[in-house]
């Protein structure tokens, strides 16, 4: 396995990205994987998630570009939102591209919101080289839908502790407490009522509607593989799977043949643990297997 640093040009911007390669000689597979960071990280990602799996995938045969995004890390421009990141993930496609004239195919692989904003991407800027998309705990959070998730998950199991009655009724329970789970009580009534948005038109692919509508809007024009992977212990992970259940649109994106979920057993929203992070790059690379051409001998 090899790593070269290349320059990444985004409208006259440099951006630096870290390319992990198969040496000389290795088996090397025609579809290269571009890792898109979400959140306030540079290209090595939390306890340098991003720089053990790419390497990973590139001795496995892969070749895989992490980068930096504008404003972030070595990069220069300023930081712009995950909804607008379309321009330099299409700049990072082609570097990587150019970088590899051998390969045909580009998997786009995202945590959080790097998930959402490669779904935005899509929206924005379809492209016919990308043949796969691998999403980790996407982001798609509302004050609604956060309300919903910390019901169930959290305020939910404290009603049934006998501890929380006893501190409620012996006055030990903050006014500032009942009044937050009194407003996610509220907020998560509101989220049941239907989302009229969320009819199929035209409009859905209206820039200035909700971000995760565009992303719903990305994901229904994609014909590739698509993989989900979520973390059992980790809010952003529920706050999907609860959005999945609550609007029928993306519930029938979930249900198509080309898109598989997986669920990471124990692990928390960035596999900080050597287990989890194990667990993903497994899940990872055993669908890209699956799906890829079979690899080719370098020349």
């Amino acid at each position: 396995m090899l790593e070269r640093v290349i320059d990444i040009d985004c409208h006259g911007e440099r951006l630096t990205g870290v390319l992990a390669e198969p040496a000389e000689g290795e088996a090397a597979a025609d579809t290269a994987v571009l890792i898109v960071v979400g959140g306030p990280q540079y290209r090595a990602g939390s306890h340098r998630q991003f720089v053990l799996l790419a390497r990973r995938l590139a001795e496995a045969g892969f070749p895989c570009l992490r980068f930096d995004v504008r404003g972030m890390g070595d990069s220069a421009g300023l930081l712009r939102s995950f909804e607008a990141l379309d321009e330099d993930i299409s700049a990072a496609i082609d570097a990587l591209h150019a970088a590899l004239p051998g390969v045909r195919h580009t998997v786009l692989w995202g945590l959080c919101d790097g998930a959402s904003a490669v779904l935005l991407k899509l929206h924005a800027r379809p492209d016919s080289r990308v043949a796969g998309l691998c999403l980790v705990n996407p982001w798609v959070r509302s004050p609604e839908g956060l309300a919903r998730t910390q019901l169930k998950h959290y305020y939910l199991q404290r009603l049934m502790q006998g501890s929380f009655w006893r501190k409620l009724f012996s006055g030990q329970v903050a006014g500032k407490a009942l009044g937050e789970f009194w407003q996610s009580l509220r907020l998560a009534w509101r989220a049941r009522q239907p989302d009229q948005s969320a009819e199929t038109s035209n409009a859905a692919m209206d820039s200035a509607l909700p971000f995760t509508q565009r992303m719903a809007a990305g994901l229904s024009a994609f014909r590739g593989q698509v993989l989900i992977l979520l973390s059992d212990e980790d809010f952003t992970a529920m706050e999907f799977a609860h959005h999945v259940g609550n609007d029928p649109t993306w519930a029938s994106l979930m249900s198509r043949q080309n898109v598989r979920r997986a669920k990471l057993e124990g692990a928390d929203h960035t596999c900080s643990d050597s287990r989890s992070q194990g667990r993903m790059e497994d899940e990872t690379l055993a669908w890209l297997l699956a799906f890829s051409p079979k690899p080719l001998i370098s020349q």
